[in-house]
């Protein structure tokens, strides 16, 4: 054997390990977001849409891109909008002007509400017209009615998708989307991640429940365990509803806030949480 090749079999043998300046390089959340194509991911939670939207402004202020976005309910509502081209900036201005009577249509059926204004909301402030059109790849998670169990929608009409993912059971009324009775995707998919692969990369915003009819040691109200995801939980967010939009926009600012300072936080493990 040439005395090169002992050589060259000897330094591949050992290895140079990564110096301290790379290992301490992924530091903060903001640098994991920027190091790879990341899914976004946000959970289902009563009205909590303004703060998951107050948590995709601070993302687009950094100029975060998902290259997916997955969600059921609340978090399906915002995520929708965004992915539909619509700026945080036109959201916020859609939200903070929602009136109960906006959306209040009362009717004879198996909910309350007959969805009939939210759906013609939506239809009048999106921008594209199917799911298909979005300008990031969009997954929903919508609860079957009749067979009891949960179904992703990544085509078809986007205002019927979101609806359906965000029709809160006796409140609205279920709706027909791709030829299952649709309701509100956080019966069973509360975290909005059935649209995700097996191991993809997920950045996800979790709400904390306080819903009393949840048990108190329920995986929902839990952050998953996950491969390959960073979590965000926001600690002290008001809780809103139909008759609490005025809290809305308290809402929106310590979900921004507390993403804003989030970001700029050590990673310590999967979870980040902030109290705001």
């Amino acid at each position: 054997m040439r005395w090169w090749a002992r050589k060259s079999r000897a330094v591949q043998a050992k290895p140079r390990p990564l110096s301290r300046t790379l290992r301490c390089l992924l530091t903060t959340l903001r640098q994991w977001l920027c190091m790879h194509p990341t899914t976004l991911a946000m959970s289902s939670g009563f009205f909590g849409f303004f703060a998951h939207l107050g948590v995709v402004t601070a993302l687009e202020e950094i100029e975060y891109r998902p290259q997916k976005v997955v969600g059921s309910s609340a978090g399906a509502l915002i995520g929708a909008l965004w992915a539909s081209g619509m700026a945080p900036s036109e959201i916020k201005t859609l939200l903070f002007g929602l009136r109960r009577q906006d959306f209040w249509d009362p009717g004879w059926g198996s909910g309350f509400l007959k969805g009939e204004k939210f759906r013609g909301l939506l239809q009048t402030h999106l921008p594209v017209a199917r799911v298909e059109d979005c300008r990031f790849p969009l997954s929903l998670s919508v609860y079957d009615k009749v067979q009891k169990e949960t179904f992703v929608v990544s085509e078809g009409p986007l205002a019927e998708a979101i609806y359906a993912s965000c029709a809160v059971p006796f409140l609205f009324q279920p709706v027909r989307v791709q030829g299952r009775w649709g309701l509100d995707g956080g019966v069973l998919d509360r975290h909005g991640m059935l649209g995700a692969a097996q191991g993809e990369r997920i950045f996800y915003h979790h709400l904390k429940s306080r819903s009393p009819w949840r048990k108190k040691n329920s995986p929902a109200l839990q952050v998953p365990e996950r491969a390959n995801m960073q979590a965000l939980v926001l600690d002290g967010l008001p809780r809103l509803g139909p008759f609490k939009l005025e809290l809305g926009p308290e809402a929106f600012e310590k979900g921004y806030r507390g993403a804003a300072e989030a970001l700029d936080c050590d990673i310590k493990g999967v979870t980040t949480e902030v109290t705001v």
